[in-house]
C-alpha cells in the first residue's frame, strides 16, 4: 500500500474513527486504526467493539489531494500515529507499507518508520443487511440527542437507564431517558413507508454512543440514515458510517411518569430562570446537601439555599405570568441547570403538582413534543 494525501484532510478523518478506539479494550489490536486504500479511497475504522466507526475519503474529492500508488492495507497503533500525522512539517504527507507491515511514514524532510500489523486480523464489523431503515434530519436529531443524554443513568447498577429509549411509530421519533431523579422526552416527525408506519420499533441506544454520534456528525449533512437489526444499529452519511451495539432488556414505562395535571403554573425565561439557579447553586455545592429551595406564590418567586458552612442566598426571580396555588419545594440544582440548557433562549412553562411530586418543564408555545421532568428533594 502506498499513497499521498492532505495531512488536514486525512487528520479530520482520524479524529473521527479515533473517537471509537479506546486504550483500555481487553484486545489489543483494537488500539489501532485500520487504513485500507482502493482505487476508489481511503477506508480508515476504528472500534472498541461497542463503537464501530468507519470513515471513507474519496480520490475525486480535489481537496483531499489524494493520490492512490499501491493498494492494500494496515493497522496503525492509533494514538502514536495520530501524533506523528499531527506533528508532520508538511501539508502532505505520503504513508508506504513495506515488508513485514512495517510502515513508512513521510513529510518534507521528515520520516518515521513504524510497526503495524496484518489488516486482514482486524476484528469484522457488523453486517447491516436491514429493510428497518430510516431518513433522519441531521441537526433536528442532534438536537434530540443533546436534549435527552443529559438525563442518562451514569451508574452501571442498572444498565438499561444508562441508553436512550427510542421507539419508533406512526410517523414519529420518541426518545425517553431517565436515571430515576429526572427525565427527559422529545418527540419529532419521521417519515416512514405505509408498511413501516403500520409496525412499532422500539430500541435501547446507549447514552455514551450518542454523545460521539452527535460529534461527528457533519454539520453540513443534511439527512443521515438509520439502520436498524436485532442488536446494531448503524448512523450513514455521505462518508462515514457509525455502528453501535444496543442495550438489551425492557425500558421502564416512562410515560405514567409525566403528572397529566398540574396545581400551579409559572412562565419564565429560561436563560434567566438558569442565571439565578447557578448563583444559588454556587452555595449549595459547598454545603453536605447539593440543595435550592423554591418557593412560588402570585407575587413572587423566590430561590434560597442555606450551607451553614459558607453563609445563604436568597433571589427574587423575574417571572411572567403564574396560574394556581402557592407552592414551596426543593430540588437539586445540577438537574435543573441541566434541563434549562436545553431550551435555550426560549421561554418555559413549569408545572408543579406538590412540594414531593416530579414537576415538568416544558415549551410554554407547545409542551406535547418536549417534556423535562424532575423529582424534587425531600427536606423534611
Amino acid at each position: 500500500m502506498k499513497f499521498t494525501i492532505n495531512r488536514s484532510a486525512f487528520l479530520n478523518s482520524l479524529a473521527d474513527v479515533q473517537r471509537a478506539i479506546s486504550s483500555k479494550t481487553t484486545i489489543p489490536i483494537l488500539t489501532g486504526v485500520k487504513i485500507i486504500a482502493n482505487n476508489e479511497g481511503l477506508t480508515l475504522t476504528g472500534s472498541d467493539s461497542d463503537i464501530s466507526i468507519e470513515a471513507f475519503i474519496p480520490v475525486e474529492d480535489e481537496k483531499n489531494q489524494l493520490e492512490i500508488m499501491e493498494t492494500g492495507g494496515i493497522i496503525l497503533q492509533a494514538r502514536f500515529f495520530n501524533e506523528i500525522v499531527r506533528k508532520l512539517p508538511d501539508d502532505k504527507m505520503t504513508i508506504e507499507v513495506l515488508d513485514h507491515f512495517q510502515t513508512l511514514i513521510t513529510s518534507a524532510s521528515a520520516s518515521f518508520t513504524i510497526n503495524g500489523l496484518d489488516p486482514n486480523n482486524y476484528p469484522h464489523l457488523p453486517v447491516i443487511d436491514s429493510n428497518e431503515s430510516f431518513i433522519l434530519n441531521v441537526n433536528l436529531f442532534k438536537q434530540v440527542i443533546s436534549q435527552t443524554v443529559i438525563a442518562t443513568s451514569t451508574h452501571e447498577s442498572r444498565p438499561i437507564l444508562t441508553g436512550v429509549n427510542i421507539v419508533i411509530e406512526n410517523n414519529t421519533l420518541s426518545a425517553v431517558a431517565t436515571d430515576s431523579h429526572r427525565l427527559s422526552q422529545r418527540i419529532i416527525p419521521l417519515e416512514m413507508s405505509e408498511e413501516q408506519a403500520r409496525q412499532k420499533y422500539k430500541i435501547i441506544i446507549p447514552g455514551k454512543s450518542l454523545i460521539e454520534l452527535s460529534k461527528i456528525l457533519e454539520e453540513d449533512a443534511e439527512t443521515a440514515e438509520m439502520m436498524i437489526t436485532e442488536n446494531q444499529v448503524l448512523f450513514k452519511t455521505e462518508n462515514l458510517y457509525f455502528y453501535t451495539r444496543l442495550l438489551e432488556g425492557i425500558y421502564p414505562e416512562t410515560q405514567r411518569l409525566i403528572p397529566d395535571t398540574s396545581s400551579t403554573s409559572v412562565v419564565f425565561n429560561a436563560t434567566s430562570l438558569l442565571g439565578s439557579i447557578e448563583r444559588a447553586s454556587l452555595l449549595s455545592h459547598e454545603g453536605k446537601n447539593n440543595v435550592v429551595k423554591l418557593s412560588v406564590s402570585k407575587d413572587k418567586v423566590e430561590i434560597s439555599g442555606n450551607s451553614p458552612e459558607i453563609g445563604n442566598v436568597q433571589e427574587e426571580i423575574h417571572f411572567q405570568s403564574f396560574q394556581g396555588e402557592e407552592i414551596e419545594l426543593s430540588f437539586n440544582p445540577d438537574y435543573m441547570k441541566d434541563a434549562l440548557r436545553t431550551f435555550g433562549q426560549s421561554d418555559i412553562l413549569v408545572k408543579f403538582t406538590s412540594p414531593i411530586r416530579p414537576f415538568v418543564i416544558v415549551p410554554s408555545e407547545d409542551g406535547k413534543e418536549f417534556v423535562q421532568l424532575i423529582t424534587p428533594v425531600r427536606t423534611f
